[in-house]
């Protein structure tokens, strides 16, 4: 059951993409590979500081963010992150999640650690283990394991290659994220 919500929250979930060029668009190496399809163009989302990390996927460029959950100047200590949708390939609007995607696909379950630090996870994948605090620099962070290390989480992408709307192929996800003592961009791939 577990891993058919994360295949679900593949078909939903964002894809992590690389540098952005000039243009402020990237796009992903391994989308130029589909044969008789058109490259996807993953757009950059405007930087915001409130912003934790954001999720793409293919076949679409619509991208999940997940910033602070800031009202009146107070972060909410029972819901420190909020997502929702910015919809590329509508208007570029943004749209909270549904009440499927919340449940079962790109909601997160957020429980609280300790003076500013929570537990963050996926419904649909809580294998992924990733924690909201305060990095050396006093401004919150989301942290995730890349391989041995602990980093700044920025971005993540989730390939999918066929299946179906509820099984979706997943063939990789990769995250993406900053060694906080170096600044150096690090990246995890892995099948889940």
């Amino acid at each position: 059951m577990k891993k058919l919500i994360f295949i679900i929250l593949a078909a939903y979930a964002a894809v992590f993409t690389l540098n952005a060029h000039a243009a402020g668009t990237t796009l992903s190496a391994d989308t130029t590979k589909k044969k008789g399809k058109p490259p996807v163009i993953f757009p950059t989302p405007p930087v915001n500081p409130n912003r934790m990390f954001y999720v793409q996927r293919d076949p679409n460029p619509n991208t999940a963010i997940y910033e602070l959950n800031i009202k009146n100047g107070q972060l909410n200590e029972d819901e420190p992150i909020h997502p929702y949708w910015i919809k590329y390939n509508d208007k570029g609007q943004h749209e909270e999640l549904n009440y499927i995607q919340r449940k079962f696909a790109y909601g997160l379950n957020q429980k609280r650690l300790g003076t500013d630090k929570w537990d963050i996870r996926f419904v649909s994948y809580k294998k992924l283990a990733m924690e909201l605090m305060k990095g050396n620099d006093g401004k919150y962070h989301i942290f995730a394991l890349f391989g041995q290390k602990q980093a700044i989480l920025n971005r993540i992408f989730v390939r999918i290659e066929g299946g179906s709307f509820w099984i979706p192929n997943v063939v990789y996800v990769e995250l993406k994220g900053t060694d906080p003592s170096t600044g150096q961009e690090l990246t995890e791939r892995f099948k889940p």
